[in-house]
């Protein structure tokens, strides 16, 4: 059912179509992110183990001006991966756009569809078997409902990419939008509303914590639709870890990846050992949990999930046919980062974390090419004068130390 509410959410992505993109850019980069990056489908969903030869058929639901459905189906374009994207949104304008990005790729593997994402029961649109729906459950009045419709058009063995927003990381934005609120109702017209909010940051407190917060940065690079979908939006709710597990599992889903696995790791937080050992006692939700309140800087949790019922293979990285992948960074050039105690340090929205790799990691991540299995580069390594027992262990050591920070992965077989 529609509500007044709604009417507005929808009049704004007419207005101002999110995220602001303009189809002439194309030809000067490919804007690549998680969820639905071809490899992390290939690796977290699938477990590394679904053939390339299978069509993969995939849903962006709640397209936009399509960011997510453009890095798709580029990257199954350039792989020739079978199977084709569906784009689905309810405006038009964001489909203008999306359309036009499309075009000027000259991609031809995706389909559109302009229909909100509730009317997928009985869309007649069939099974998908991977289904991407960010930015989107946290502006539906009834999240649940949504994450029903997606499911009734998720094949059996298919997974989900989701994006929702998070609390603590986009501090300043419900006080900013609860002072707009007051100062251009929704009821206003939009065009009303914008030239209030900007009237309203030039002149900003400097104890705002908006000013503070560098988590995102729409208000300030969005453009008109950027400032809008962050401070204006009629309905955005978000969800700490435990509210979103809940939401989740209350629909039969279940998280098999949260995205980047390390930032949901609070140890790496908490060098004292008293401390520590407080985390035994503690599941892995509420070790999520802890870490997203000890971090403080998560503004959106990026979820890969399944049905609660579902057996997805996991990845073995430790198996001789086994193909690394680099997500998008090469291995030469992260070898190039390692520091001279034996660290890559990473940064995650300004929180900054020494990941720790073995002497040999900077022998082995020059190997990694996507097409060398884990037997060539260890007998590449062999020929150098490594053990094979030195190696095994240091791949395994190095291969969890980059998986848990989204940067190295298993290719689908060929």
């Amino acid at each position: 059912m529609t509500d007044a509410t709604d009417l507005r959410l929808a009049g704004q992505y007419e207005a101002y179509p999110y995220p602001k993109r303009d189809p002439r850019e194309e030809a000067k980069r490919l804007i690549v992110g998680s969820p639905s990056h071809l490899r992390e489908v290939d690796h977290w969903v699938f477990g590394a183990a679904r053939p390339t030869s299978m069509a993969l058929n995939a849903l962006f639901a709640g397209g936009g001006t399509g960011d997510g459905t453009i890095m798709l189906a580029q990257q199954m374009a350039r792989l020739g991966r079978a199977g084709r994207v569906t784009w689905l949104d309810r405006s038009a304008a964001a489909l203008a756009i999306a359309r036009g990005r499309a075009e000027a790729r000259g991609l031809t593997n995706i389909a559109w569809e302009q229909q909100s994402l509730l009317e997928l029961p009985g869309s007649g649109l069939g099974l998908f078997d991977y289904i991407d729906c960010c930015g989107v459950l946290h502006h539906l009045p009834d999240p649940a409902a949504g994450l029903r419709a997606l499911l009734s058009v998720l094949a059996p063995n298919g997974g989900m990419g989701l994006m929702v927003y998070a609390p603590h990381g986009r501090t300043g934005v419900y006080m900013m939008q609860d002072a707009l609120g007051r100062l251009a109702p929704s009821e206003q017209p939009p065009q009303q509303r914008l030239d209030v909010a900007r009237r309203v940051m030039r002149h900003l407190p400097e104890t705002q914590w908006l000013r503070i917060n560098r988590n995102f940065d729409d208000h300030v690079n969005g453009g008109d639709a950027g400032l809008y979908d962050l401070l204006l939006n009629p309905r955005d709710r978000a969800f700490t870890v435990p509210e979103l597990n809940a939401l989740l599992t209350q629909a039969g889903l279940r998280v098999i990846c949260w995205v980047e696995p390390i930032r949901y790791d609070p140890a790496p937080l908490l060098p004292d050992p008293k401390l520590r050992a407080r985390l035994e006692a503690m599941d892995a939700i509420e070790h999520a949990a802890l870490a997203e309140a000890l971090a403080g800087n998560m503004a959106v949790h990026i979820v890969y999930c399944v049905r609660d019922d579902a057996v997805p293979p996991r990845p073995d990285p430790l198996a001789e046919t086994a193909v690394p992948v680099c997500r998008e960074i090469s291995g030469e050039t992260m070898a190039g980062w390692i520091r001279p105690d034996g660290t890559l340090l990473i940064n995650f929205d300004g929180l900054r974390l020494p990941v720790a790799l073995p002497p040999l990691a900077s022998a082995i991540l020059p190997l990694i090419d996507g097409e060398r299995s884990v037997g060539q580069i260890g007998a590449i390594l062999a020929g150098r004068g490594s053990k094979p027992e030195v190696f095994a262990k240091a791949w395994r050591q190095t291969f969890e130390a980059l998986e848990r920070i989204n940067r190295l992965l298993l290719a689908a077989p060929g």
